[in-house]
């Protein structure tokens, strides 16, 4: 993703950020979408800085809770996420963001994080791998 394209122009950070009620680990949930098709990607969490980060740059960015660090997707993989557009639930405690996609959302190498189906005969992967893991964070 190019630096020099600039962000989209987005609500003023700190306001966004009033209207979030983040839980008692300073977290808010968050939903994936891809804002062309509706696909639905991928669930992670976002602190108060991954807020105003995004809004800032119009890359998606996330709160690793697993690294206890900010995650700007695609550092490490290349499979940026553009924000287009960032809604707030009724309840203030879920965010449901439109993104433009680049490649693959899943660090298992599918398009989505939802590839595992409930069928009458058990559970089945839905989604192929588009990318192996190794190849795509290159290890």
């Amino acid at each position: 993703m190019p630096d020099t394209v600039p962000p989209p122009a987005f609500a003023e950070p700190g306001s966004v950020v009033a209207a979030i009620a983040f839980n008692e680990d300073g977290l808010v949930p968050v939903i994936a979408q891809q804002f062309d098709t509706g696909e639905v990607l991928m669930m992670a969490w976002m602190n108060r800085d991954a807020v105003i980060e995004t809004l800032t740059t119009g890359r998606v960015c996330y709160w690793s809770r697993s690294r206890g660090a900010l995650w700007r997707k695609g550092e490490r993989s290349g499979q940026f996420q553009r924000l287009v557009d960032l809604l707030i639930d009724c309840d203030g405690d879920t965010l449901l963001l439109k993104v433009d996609q680049d490649g693959v959302a899943c660090h298992t190498g599918r398009r989505t994080c939802f590839y595992t189906a409930a069928r009458p005969e058990g559970l089945v992967e839905i989604e192929k791998v588009h990318i192996p893991p190794e190849e795509l964070y290159k290890k």
